[in-house]
């Protein structure tokens, strides 16, 4: 896969999930209610992360929402609180994706911004889906806990018989929404970072070869100078010193005419 082909397909993945994560948390379909005991009811009741609705049998639906902050139990104000930061941090990395795209060309931007800017998109796409899994993985863990101590509470020791009648929560349809939605922005967000690979540019590597000077070392003379061979007689070179120091000695030894003056 190209690179330009990964990062569009990314981009698209994280886009759709952003969209069904913006769905699941308007949805009101979080819980509904479990009709295994009494599947034939005229009340038919759900509940979202900020409202809850009755649906009769007549199809007439009425809705009221959470009018308190601190009424309700810490868990739904967790969850909403990770679909909002999820939420923004995909909407930012929407933005910011935009300009990195290599099939878009804005100025003179060079592909190594582009590069760090897919790679900060794609980081953030990850985060922005763990937070849509996590918030959603949680309230569906608090409606296991709240359906099991239901039936624990409806159900009796004597035979099984019913005492009294509680209302259950199952699964609702924004629960797999969410799911869903979370699972493509993160895919999207590890496919962005793929892609940041191949938009660093190559940089060239140059081998180092090292110059090593011969093992002897050479002495190199300005004037002319050849050297005496071993197979010379060292006698001529001696006589020409000899005499040289010997013409300094007459020349020392006889004194001019300028030394009587």
């Amino acid at each position: 896969m190209s690179t330009t082909t990964c990062q569009v397909v990314g981009f698209l993945l994280s886009l759709l999930g952003l969209a069904g994560c913006i769905a699941a948390t308007g949805m009101d379909m979080w819980s509904t209610q479990d009709l295994y005991d009494n599947p034939v009811t005229s009340v038919f009741q759900y509940e979202g992360l900020w409202r809850s609705c009755v649906r009769q049998s007549s199809g007439f639906t009425e809705c009221r929402p959470y009018f308190t902050i601190l009424g309700l139990p810490a868990m739904l104000q967790a969850v909403r609180a990770l679909m909002i930061v999820g939420i923004v941090l995909g909407a930012i990395s929407i933005l910011v994706s935009i300009f990195a795209l290599k099939c878009i060309r804005i100025g003179g931007m060079e592909d190594s911004a582009k590069a760090k800017m897919t790679l900060t998109s794609g980081i953030m796409f990850i985060l922005s889906g763990i937070c849509a899994i996590i918030g959603v993985s949680v309230f569906a863990n608090m409606l296991v806990t709240n359906f099991w101590m239901s039936t624990a509470n409806m159900y009796g020791s004597m035979g099984g018989m019913v005492q009294t009648v509680q209302t259950r929560y199952t699964f609702g349809a924004a629960l797999f929404v969410g799911w869903v939605a979370g699972g493509l922005t993160l895919i999207g967000g590890v496919l962005m970072c793929i892609a940041c690979r191949g938009l660093v540019p190559d940089q060239t590597n140059y081998k180092a070869v090292s110059y090593h000077a011969s093992g002897h070392n050479v002495a190199y003379k300005t004037g002319g100078f050849k050297a005496s061979t071993a197979l010379g007689s060292p006698t001529r070179s001696k006589k020409i010193y000899d005499g040289g120091a010997h013409m300094e000695d007459e020349a020392q030894s006889h004194p001019s005419k300028y030394d009587y003056v």
